[in-house]
């Protein structure tokens, strides 16, 4: 992510539902609660002509039954299975398995049909037709147009942080109206070239019209049925039967929490669970091509960097931002905090992306440079608090090597460690600079969610008219080439003042039990086909 949380998390002590995980304390599989960001980037996978990682031999056919225990870091005990509270990538996996949007991004970014079977804009892009497939909830009552305005209107209200409300804000939902059980008029604020984005739009999830009990009884229209949910702990799903898109091979799936990667290794090696969420580049090298456990590599995944808020000091003076941007060696950042497992960054989210500024110059290291403008913004012998912690792989890293990239600059930097079970609420609003990143999904997504001034979860606190401005004259420009001109426009500004220092794109990193067939291995995180439970089976 991401980004994360608008949602404060308490600490929590509890461990995992020992009934059901028998020696899980024994190795330390704690849920000393973490929380996985949100948001990253991927293009291409593990290597080879096979999209799908598995070890351990078959024919390759799907086997019906059995349960897979997936085990991801978890958000605590104000943990909710809410899908339109979704931020960590644990929320987002369980909101996949129960409920659907209207429609999802792909591998390369660009938006599927999902609960969605069809989408149509009239000549001026300000009014886009939908017309629903055939599709039920868990109950049996079919997903209706009502239900998607219900839903939306929910995720727009005023009084909510909900993470999906930026991205739905073209949208003029008093205006829009059902033509049909299965048809929907969206009126649009403006024109929206790129509107079926919006319809992806991370956690914009579609509820039955009369939801209330999320945590007790949610009800969905996924290819996994609610059957228990102890937050903090772990949760248990059991195949939809009646799943639009087929039903699952699992007989069940859950989701267990351990929020040290250690953890997750662990019980993965020891037989507790068949799915381990991010791991480390070290422990990949380690057991990659070993027999035991199967690695998947989801290339350039994650985006990983420092985010600084620009609305206060020393931050509000961009000759700082800019000076700091100079302070990094990108390439030591990645080879130290995540053995070389990726590319350097640019200061600019996405790369390889569709509208990706490519034709910028990289930033080099250029500490006589930094030190001037450290100087002429009279911070020369600057002293400032990175917030940090063990909560994503390369963090605690990455910053200790940027502590003695600035040092060498005249900056004193001060590491504060976060605790992983509130560090991505804590970050959010609070501190200077901290370490962040970022999971997949199209750059106009990530200006909408994270750097307009509305935006709920903007970690820069970016905020300025005229670039809300021309984000939305790029969303209402139907030629791509002036849009594409736009962005740049606007990622230029970006790369001269921005408040993200983005020095690498990291793999993101899977680890699976040898038994284990039909996961996705090019498919970025927070995409479609990432932790789709209801395609992977049991050999």
């Amino acid at each position: 992510m991401h980004d994360e949380p608008a949602r404060h998390l308490p600490p929590v002590g509890d461990h995992p539902d020992e009934r059901h995980f028998p020696g899980l304390r024994r190795r330390g599989f704690l849920a000393a609660t973490g929380a996985a960001s949100l948001g990253a980037f991927a293009l291409t996978g593990c290597g080879g002509g096979d999209d799908t990682a598995g070890g351990g031999g078959g024919d390759g056919t799907p086997r019906r039954g059995g349960r897979l225990r997936a085990a991801f870091a978890g958000g605590g005990a104000s943990e909710t299975l809410d899908p339109h509270l979704a931020n960590l990538f644990a929320d987002a996996a369980r909101a996949k398995a129960l409920y659907d949007k209207l429609a999802d991004y792909g591998a390369d970014l660009s938006a599927r049909p999902r609960l969605a079977e069809k989408w149509e804009p009239n000549k001026t892009l300000d009014r886009w037709q939908i017309t629903l497939r055939r599709a039920t909830f868990h109950d049996g009552r079919p997903v209706t147009a009502k239900d998607v305005l219900h839903s939306y209107r929910r995720i727009a209200d005023p009084k909510k942080a909900f993470r999906a409300k930026a991205s739905l804000e073209p949208i003029d939902l008093d205006a829009s109206r059902a033509t049909g059980d299965r048809g929907i008029e969206f009126v649009l604020k403006r024109p929206t070239a790129e509107f079926p984005n919006v319809l992806a739009a991370f956690g914009a999830y579609i509820v039955p019209e009369d939801a209330t009990d999320f945590d007790k009884k949610p009800i969905g229209s996924g290819p996994f049925r609610f059957v228990s949910f102890a937050p903090g702990r772990s949760a248990v799903f059991r195949r939809n039967e009646d799943y639009w898109d087929g039903a699952p091979h699992l007989d069940e799936l859950e989701f267990v929490v351990a929020n040290e990667e250690s953890a997750r290794v662990n019980a993965l090696l020891g037989g507790q669970v068949e799915y381990a969420h991010e791991l480390h580049p070290t422990t990949a090298r380690a057991h990659e091509g070993k027999g035991q456990i199967t690695i998947v590599r989801l290339r350039g995944s994650d985006m990983q960097g420092f985010a600084m808020k620009t609305d206060r000091p020393p931050f509000d003076d961009k000759r700082v931002r800019q000076a700091f941007f100079l302070i990094a060696d990108r390439k030591e950042l990645l080879d130290g905090a995540l053995s070389g497992a990726g590319v350097i960054g640019n200061d600019l989210y996405g790369k390889g992306y569709e509208y990706y500024a490519d034709g910028l110059p990289q930033r080099e290291q250029d500490l006589d440079r930094a030190r001037a403008l450290l100087k002429a913004a009279g911070a020369e012998k600057l002293k400032v608090t990175l917030d940090t912690s063990s909560v994503a792989a390369g963090f605690t890293e990455s910053a200790s090597i940027f502590r003695d990239q600035a040092a060498r600059a005249g900056v004193t930097i001060d590491m504060k460690m976060g605790s992983k079970d509130s560090y991505w609420s804590d970050i959010l609003d609070g501190g200077t600079l901290c370490s962040y990143r970022s999971g997949a999904m199209p750059i106009e997504a990530h200006i909408s969610q994270r750097l307009l001034t509305d935006s709920t979860t903007n970690a820069t606190k970016w905020h300025h008219k005229d670039f809300d401005a021309l984000y939305q004259r790029a969303q209402s420009t139907r030629d791509k080439g002036e849009r594409a001109a736009v962005y740049e426009r606007m990622q230029r500004r970006l790369y001269s003042e921005g408040g993200f220092l983005v020095w690498g794109f990291a793999d993101w990193i899977l680890g699976t039990a040898r038994n284990v067939r039909g996961v996705e291995s090019k498919a970025p995180a927070n995409t479609l086909d990432w932790a789709r439970f209801d395609k992977v089976w049991l050999a």
